[in-house]
């Protein structure tokens, strides 16, 4: 798309208002742009072929109805058009599905929560993934069931906290007149007070992908609509305690953590089993939403899907330098901040602390952990949470920009705009002299199209009608 055509169109400044130039997802421009969509939805070229591997968005947040607790949402396989039949959309076996934490900054995970399901029918003899109505999770008429282990790993050892049953795929009312009851079934205890899930669910993230499409149509005619309604996703969740996630278990002294999402597959390739242990191969990887569709140029996607953050060294020129406010500039003469970015680097690599960068504000680095070894640090890629921050009794959808200490990026919950938020952070908002309109640019879907739920695990329940 050259630049040319596109000031053809004659946009006008009036028109910015409605950018909606999520450009890209504009993964808060924290780098490049790609032709993936949504958040890790398809995002790099080797992942796009094996969705079940492809964790597509990261959530974590302080839990509004239990606030001694941190909840942490993690989805898999993008784009479940809900009449897949007949074999739907299980987890992946195989493979590992982690959620990662770093307590002490170090950009290597102090604890790891895995998550490794198997599979069974009970009649192979049939097409069918439900023989009759399912009113249980042990009901003889859900002909396929998948089950999980679920381990936590540390740097002593490895215990396992739970054998979980999946909530299934939603195969449509007369197949499943309850399905909130069978979502329920799934919920598992874990010892400590915490929970579990996995299962089917909507896809919560919400934005208009018509960026596409020359920019929204060219003249900001494509605008508002949330296309990934309708879309479910599989969901993991687990709400634990604060004190299992803090460094030394003292949340008052250390209440910010780092998390990653992670898929790993059993590996034939020797050196990468070596690399990464347990015979397994790291093929994708999500912290802060967005990055890997527009952050990371196309060439080395896949390449960041086998990083460890540990190794974010090398990508650091695409946040330093990132491209989209670049382009924006291009076609809607929004002038580019100036590189170095080092207010992006503070947001997406080091986290927010007035030692870190010109945002002056103690939010969510690992820095602010009053026990952590400042010479360990190392930036890299995280969607950080402060675990101190108390939930807000009015979230804001814009999150830190709104005001709201608790929203993103200090983690990110299910109703945050990561969309309106990343872009108006990638255009400058958090450094002096941001031109006014940098405040109003947005895609104009500013919600999801379900309510979430009250409790855990949050997310609401998958869609049953064609997207078509």
């Amino acid at each position: 798309m050259g630049e040319q055509p596109l000031r053809k169109i004659g946009l006008k400044k009036a028109a910015l208002g409605v950018v909606a130039l999520a450009v890209a997802g504009s993964g808060l421009a924290t780098l490049a742009p790609s032709a993936g969509v949504a958040s890790s939805h398809r995002e790099a070229p080797l992942i796009a072929g094996t969705p079940k591997l492809d964790n597509t968005d990261l959530y974590a947040f302080v839990s509004p109805d239990k606030p001694d607790s941190v909840t942490m949402l993690a989805n898999w396989t993008p784009f479940e058009e809900p009449n897949g039949g007949p074999n739907f959309y299980p987890f992946a076996v195989d493979a590992a599905h982690d959620i990662n934490i770093d307590n002490n900054g170090d950009a290597r995970p102090d604890i790891t929560y895995r998550w490794q399901f198997t599979s069974r029918y009970k009649n192979p003899n049939t097409f069918l993934y439900n023989t009759g109505p399912v009113t249980s999770l042990t009901d003889p008429d859900l002909n396929f069931t998948q089950t999980y282990t679920l381990t936590r790993i540390t740097r002593t050892g490895v215990k396992v906290l739970a054998q979980g049953k999946v909530a299934p795929s939603f195969t449509g009312k007369a197949s499943m007149p309850n399905y909130g009851a069978l979502a329920q079934q799934a919920v598992t205890p874990l010892p400590g007070g915490g929970k579990s899930f996995a299962g089917q669910a909507d896809d919560p993230f919400f934005l208009d992908l018509r960026v596409f499409d020359l920019l929204y149509g060219g003249n900001l005619t494509e605008l508002g609509h949330d296309t990934l309604a309708g879309y479910n996703v599989n969901t993991i969740a687990l709400q634990v305690p604060k004190s299992d996630l803090a460094l030394r278990g003292n949340v008052s002294r250390n209440p910010v953590v780092g998390i990653w999402t992670t898929t790993s597959r059993e590996s034939v390739d020797v050196h990468h089993a070596e690399h990464f242990g347990h015979g397994l191969q790291q093929v994708s990887r999500l912290g802060m939403p967005l990055v890997n569709e527009v952050v990371i140029p196309v060439g080395r996607k896949n390449e960041f899907n086998a990083t460890r953050p540990a190794d974010d060294a090398k990508f650091l020129p695409y946040v330093s330098s990132p491209e989209v406010p670049k382009l924006v500039k291009a076609i809607y003469g929004i002038p580019a901040p100036a590189a170095p970015r080092k207010d992006l680097i503070e947001v997406f690599l080091t986290g927010v602390c007035k030692a870190c960068g010109p945002v002056q504000a103690d939010l969510n680095s690992q820095l602010l952990n009053k026990d952590v070894v400042k010479s360990w640090f190392k930036p890299s890629e995280q969607l950080r949470l402060n675990m101190g921050v108390a939930p807000a009794a009015q979230p804001n959808r814009m999150g830190v920009l709104g005001g709201d200490l608790a929203g993103f990026p200090n983690g990110r919950r299910l109703g945050d705009d990561v969309i309106d938020i990343t872009l108006q952070a990638a255009e400058g908002i958090l450094l002096p002299g941001a031109p006014a309109v940098v405040g109003t640019l947005g895609d104009k879907v500013n919600a999801n199209d379900h309510a979430f739920q009250g409790g855990f695990p949050y997310v609401s329940l998958p869609n049953m009608d064609s997207v078509n």
